[in-house]
């Protein structure tokens, strides 16, 4: 039994080294659990992040969280009188990914951007470049409800002194033809982000649109009402209150 056990694994070795054999990869580090109550370790978080950007999951699950919106808005759209879509910006229609990785997920509202893919970089003026690329499940979802008739509003926190940039850069990724662009006031402070959409959804509202559909990637985005039904577009990069 001895011998015949050496043999296998002699033949077991020289099947994995032999000129041509194809390499079996490594198995996967077990992940380490924290004791119930610890949190998991943030260098730990951070890197399984960027796995989830960069193996393609973060972006089949954007898909997977878009379809419902497409679908609801392709059946709602024909049924109601004036129908429009609210769409945040940042991590629903415009990925600022890039600044993100640079940043290792930091926050600098200030300073230069000099150096991209390097950081740091200052959160204005990455978005005074207006580079940010399109996320496509969202820009389906904006295609379908133009295509439909259906007026859209983009709704974001951001500050009124990047009407320009942020205009030119949904221009430039293609959402063109929407209906208006909402924008935090200069020096406006509110403890929710909730606290400045939901009022400017009533006023839509009041306006006579009736809002099908609001999408957002923060629970914030959507809190408030004024709206059919909403989706949440998955983010694990940043909360906003």
């Amino acid at each position: 039994m001895l011998r015949t056990a050496i043999a296998a694994t002699a033949a077991a070795v020289l099947l994995t080294t032999a000129p041509g054999a194809v390499a079996q990869p490594p198995a996967p580090p077990t992940p380490i659990v924290p004791p119930p109550g610890q949190p998991h370790n943030l260098g730990d978080l951070k890197a399984e992040v960027i796995r989830y950007h960069d193996s393609g999951a973060y972006l089949t699950d954007l898909k997977a969280a878009a379809a419902p919106a497409i679908a609801w808005i392709t059946e709602r759209v024909p049924q109601v009188s004036r129908p429009a879509i609210v769409l945040d910006i940042d991590e629903t229609s415009l990925s600022n990914w890039e600044v993100l990785r640079a940043n290792d997920f930091a926050l600098f509202t200030a300073g230069p951007c000099p150096d991209l893919p390097h950081g740091p970089c200052g959160l204005a003026a990455w978005l005074n470049l207006g580079d940010a690329p399109a996320i496509p499940p969202t820009l389906d979802i904006f295609t379908t409800a133009r295509g439909l008739g259906a007026e859209v509003f983009f709704l974001t926190g951001r500050p009124e002194n990047l009407r320009a940039a942020t205009e030119r850069n949904l221009h430039t990724v293609g959402y063109r033809g929407y209906t208006r662009l909402i924008m935090e006031p200069v020096g406006s402070e509110f403890v929710s982000a909730a606290d400045f959409k939901a009022p400017q959804r009533e006023r839509l509202t009041r306006e006579g649109y009736t809002i099908v559909a609001n999408i957002g990637d923060q629970p914030s985005d959507l809190a408030g009402g004024f709206a059919e039904r909403a989706f949440l577009l998955p983010n694990p990069f940043y909360r906003i209150s």
